[in-house]
């Protein structure tokens, strides 16, 4: 029996301390945690950096070394920094040395990094090892190029050879989110498709319990399967509540990809052993022909303003639609021939439909909306310029040219804000590898007094 502890859904989120300490009494083999992922969008990956305060972050991780200390077993951070790339490795690293050196330990580390040269990746391509997936854009060498930060997921092999070089603490650039849970057991012959299915089940902690925000779970796999139990005094975990998170970030509740092969829960049964723990058995690992690996990568989009106008008048919020294509034409129009082109306006309704968009068919108008302007372009000042052309617009347009002229409200002033430089996802593919080591890197370092 292997017994997985995960404190968190993601380092920065926040945990119940005193879950933790049930968790750690429990006499863990490893205590694993996820560090980020693409949830927020392309720019953490785009900059290699972190959407958690180092504030944050610093205080959750010190919490968690000390737990580590008294359990005396490996730590371990999967996708460290949010995005998972080198830079933000690097910067995980430090805060783990900072911590080591206030507290007086003396660290093994083990560094595994899955940052991709664009020259490794333009190679797989010519080769025809970088296969898309669904809805995958088209690459090409110009593609890889632009990118700022390209990673691969790391699978459980990768942190298997992490645990073999006995590091206290293990940090981790992307990984798959469950490779840093399913490793251990797999490594020491616990049911690979338990080994999977608990470690999807487990990702995001206590997620997959009635009581989310406690954080803490603890996953004990064996030949058979698993049973979840989770730390909080209030949180319970059933059939229901486990089974569903196969649902989550999955187009598929049955299948789940990883690197390898792929775990089919078809068979799963989900059993309450009580009215807190859960028993799952019958879920399998199949392996495949081939070794592959998720890509991801991003690159800069444009500069961006946006801007933020808020209607009520009862007439102007029943036609806002109207309303904003009417500004769309005329103000595209106006900044075409005085600023020229490379630009993109776009209105968003908040309030009818900014979170679905087209795809909202049930939207419904209440007595406000906002209408938030966004402007892309191929420069800063270009971007500066077109919102300062959207600005009248959006303060005092009218829905017809024989009428009084309206004024709506900007909650800011300015009302144009910039948003520096924003980035975009352009790689949804797979990489084939002739050895899982062929794309990362793992170094080990002795760290602290």
């Amino acid at each position: 029996m292997v017994k997985v502890l995960i404190p968190s859904g993601a380092l920065g989120l926040g945990y119940d301390r005193n879950a933790l300490a049930l968790g750690i009494a429990e006499k863990p083999d490893i205590i694993a945690i996820d560090g980020g992922s693409t949830d927020s969008g392309p720019h953490y990956l785009g900059t290699g950096s972190s959407k958690y305060s180092r504030g944050s972050v610093k205080a959750e991780w010190r919490e968690i070394m000390a737990a580590r200390a008294q359990a005396g077993v490996p730590l371990l951070i999967g996708t460290a920094g949010t995005c998972g790339a080198d830079d933000a490795v690097d910067w995980f690293v430090d805060i783990t040395r900072e911590i080591a050196a206030e507290t007086g330990e003396t660290l093994k580390l083990a560094v595994l990094k899955s940052g991709q040269p664009a020259e490794r990746i333009k190679a797989a391509l010519a080769a025809g090892k970088v296969t898309p997936l669904v809805a995958a854009p088209e690459i090409s060498d110009e593609t890889l190029d632009s990118c700022t930060n390209i990673v691969a997921l790391a699978g459980a092999e990768h942190i298997q050879s992490a645990l073999e070089t006995g590091a206290d603490i293990i940090i981790a650039g992307r990984t798959t989110d469950t490779a840093i849970i399913s490793a251990l057991p797999i490594a020491r012959g616990c049911n690979p498709g338990g080994a999977w299915h608990g470690a999807k089940i487990g990702e995001c902690g206590a997620l997959s319990t009635t009581s989310p925000n406690s954080g803490t779970i603890l996953i004990d796999f064996d030949e058979e399967g698993f049973t979840m139990t989770p730390m909080g005094p209030e949180a319970r975990a059933t059939p229901h509540t486990v089974s569903a998170h196969m649902l989550y970030e999955n187009s598929d509740p049955y299948v789940l990809y990883e690197p390898g092969g792929h775990l089919d829960v078809t068979g799963a049964t989900y059993t309450a052993l009580d009215d807190r723990r859960v028993r799952v058995t019958g879920s399998k690992w199949v392996p495949s022909e081939r070794y592959t690996v998720k890509l991801e990568g991003a690159r800069k989009a444009g500069y961006q303003y946006a801007s933020l106008a808020l209607v009520r008048d009862a007439r102007y919020v029943a036609n806002v639609r109207e309303w904003c294509d009417d500004i769309l034409v005329k103000a595209t129009a106006k900044a075409q021939e005085r600023a020229g082109d490379g630009f993109e306006i776009e209105m968003r309704l908040i309030g009818v439909d900014a979170t679905l968009g087209a795809l909202d068919t049930g939207a419904q108008v209440g007595s406000e909306v906002g209408v938030l302007g966004i402007v892309t372009a191929d420069t800063e000042a270009m971007a500066r310029e077109v919102a300062k052309i959207l600005n009248p617009y959006l303060l005092h347009h009218p829905l017809t040219e024989q009428e009084e002229m309206p004024t709506f409200a900007f909650p800011f002033s300015p009302p144009e804000m910039n948003r520096g430089v924003v980035y975009e996802f352009c790689l949804n593919h797979v990489l084939e590898l002739a050895d899982p080591w062929d794309a990362f890197t793992l170094e080990t370092v002795e760290i602290g007094a």
